[in-house]
């Protein structure tokens, strides 16, 4: 058996949690990055399902 490997992406209630927004202002947050010409970090949607590069986010979040 193989292990699982380690996901690439934070989906909408990690971000939630890292910034301590409600669901709402979350989402609200995360289509207005994902409309940006130039975003600070990739958001990636799929249908209604929103996912957050990982490297990305770290790299905003912690001002690099």
């Amino acid at each position: 058996m193989s292990e699982k490997a380690e996901s690439r992406v934070y989906l909408a209630a990690d971000i939630q949690h890292a910034l301590g927004l409600g669901r709402t202002k979350t989402y609200e947050f995360l289509n207005e990055v994902y409309n940006q010409k130039n975003p600070p970090f990739r958001v990636i949607k799929v249908g209604t399902s929103v996912r957050v590069l990982k490297s990305s986010f770290d790299d905003w979040l912690n001002g690099v």
